[in-house]
């Protein structure tokens, strides 16, 4: 098995299709893909803006339909089987204050998780989607900065802890691999009991 990591920016339609022909090219073709890019920035709603809102929107859901997009389309003409999985969030499931473009962007992620599930399962591509709860990463560091915030939302996590990237790597294993070969089009939430106890 062959991993490879390139960087693209994925609101740029053109250089999602640049980057798939260019693996192509090198004779290749990506049968796993973790629709990971993502971006957020909090304001109340009454102050986002048309370019905050295409900044956060295009990116993680127009930019993550290009990128499942062009990942279909060689593994289709090849009759080969594949696994998308797309990063959605706490979000997907539930509404937060001041993230309005960011939670717009992870339900709609949701959603489109579901449609190209139903779409693509004759072409033996599943499509899931990875709803972590909450994980320090360099997008959220900031709450985390605030320990009366920490406090709050460790009361919420019935494990009584945040996510680190490792608690990740087994569902996204399992996603890729034949472990989950009659699932699709499901969200599976990595959050330490925090939805099941709200």
């Amino acid at each position: 098995m062959r991993c490879q990591i390139i960087a693209c920016d994925v609101s740029d339609v053109a250089a999602v299709h640049r980057l798939f022909e260019q693996i192509s090219e090198q004779g290749l073709l990506a049968d796993i893909l973790v629709n990971n890019a993502g971006i957020e920035d909090v304001a109340p709603s009454t102050q986002v803006d048309e370019a905050l809102w295409d900044r956060i929107v295009d990116t993680n859901l127009k930019g993550a339909f290009f990128v499942a997009q062009n990942f279909a389309k060689p593994l289709m003409a090849a009759g080969r089987a594949g696994s998308l999985i797309n990063l959605g969030s706490l979000t997907s499931a539930v509404g937060v204050p001041t993230a309005t473009p960011y939670t717009s962007s992870k339900s709609g992620l949701l959603g489109m998780t579901r449609a190209l599930s139903a779409e693509w399962a004759r072409d033996n591509i599943r499509v899931n989607a990875m709803g972590p709860g909450y994980f320090r990463t360099e997008l959220t560091e900031a709450f985390y900065e605030d320990e009366d915030w920490q406090a709050r939302m460790l009361d919420k996590i019935p494990m009584g802890r945040f996510g680190q990237l490792d608690d990740l790597i087994g569902m996204a294993v399992f996603l890729a691999s034949n472990a989950s070969a009659y699932v699709t089009g499901q969200i599976l939430y990595v959050d330490g009991g925090y939805l099941a106890s709200i």
